[in-house]
């Protein structure tokens, strides 16, 4: 069950640049900040063609007292990253107190920690705070290109020879397959990234034989294997139909729509939000972690926060009933 969450007034404490693509955002919160382990997120308001909404962002390690976020700037935003990238220092905010659903165990006798691109934020704090600790650990830090490597000179001065970089511009890719077959029996490895290199590291994983129950993974519901583009879909048994912009989801149409939809993570997570799939013109670009890779070759259902047609549309089922 969802913790009870508890906003916070807070105020932009620090701005900077941390990567071509990253900025950093720390805010001074009011009335403190209780202890939070690393994986932890926060909701923070935002306005999005002039519309009050919350967009969750990992929080990364900063001052006692405040939250700090590191956010990319998408280039097929939903309006989230813009608005956080307006932020000035002395800027009023709204935020909650950081919950955690990708929680370390602090039990395992080695870390593997991977990171694709955006997914670096959970996997920095993780690390700070393992090597904090004196744990046994290794990063694995995949980006684009160098310049697209948020804290990257930060995990060279904690981590030293114990993080690896691969520039995919100069044809650097982490092999899964190898870096598994070096761990430790009962080793884990924690891992944030594009849905790509995800399923890539489940399949590698599930290779070599050990228990799923040592992997955990985060994955940011925009990173899917088409562009966004515009589509359309029919509703089952309401006679409407219902545009979806590039810039927003599935779910986000359908709610501005007056369809209600039951959901909760909004990360692909939960599969609260999932759709029945009736008809479809093109294909879908599944983008959740909820549906296994034979339901979602299946193609009957999708998750509507994360996932979307690739073009043209179709007709989905989202439970109503006359």
């Amino acid at each position: 069950m969802r913790n009870k969450i508890e906003w916070r007034n807070a105020k932009v404490f620090e701005v900077r640049q941390i990567a071509d693509d990253v900025r950093y955002i720390e805010f001074a919160v009011e009335g403190g900040v209780p202890r939070f382990d690393p994986g932890s997120h926060t909701n923070i308001k935002v306005i999005i063609n002039g519309q009050h909404t919350v967009r969750t962002y990992t929080v990364v390690p900063s001052r006692p007292g405040h939250i700090a976020v590191a956010v990319k700037l998408h280039p097929q935003s939903r309006g989230g990253s813009r608005f956080m990238w307006s932020f000035s220092e002395g800027d009023a905010a709204r935020l909650t107190i950081p919950e955690n659903g990708f929680e370390l165990s602090w039990r395992a006798r080695h870390y593997l920690l991977i990171a694709g691109g955006i997914g670096i934020t959970p996997i920095y704090g993780m690390a700070k705070a393992l090597a904090a600790r004196g744990a046994s650990l290794r990063v694995v830090f995949s980006a684009r290109e160098q310049g697209l490597m948020a804290f990257r000179e930060e995990l060279l001065t904690v981590l030293g020879e114990r993080v690896q970089f691969c520039d995919n511009s100069l044809g650097q890719h982490a092999d899964f397959a190898e870096e598994f077959a070096q761990l430790p029996a009962d080793a884990e490895c924690y891992l944030c990234g594009p849905i790509g290199m995800l399923e890539a590291a489940k399949q590698a994983w599930a290779a070599s034989g050990r228990p799923i129950s040592r992997l955990r993974y985060e994955v940011f519901g925009d990173s899917g294997l088409f562009t966004e583009q515009s589509f359309e879909v029919d509703i089952l048994n309401r006679d409407m139909s219902v545009k979806v912009r590039p810039d927003q989801t599935l779910l986000e149409a359908l709610l501005e729509s007056g369809v209600d939809m039951i959901y909760d993570c909004q990360r692909g997570e939960c599969g609260l939000c999932a759709v029945r799939i009736v008809e479809h013109q093109s294909e879908v670009d599944h983008r959740d972690v909820f549906f296994s890779a034979e339901e979602k070759s299946e193609g009957h259902r999708m998750c509507a926060c994360v996932s979307r047609f690739t073009s043209g549309g179709g007709v989905i089922d989202v439970g109503y009933r006359p």
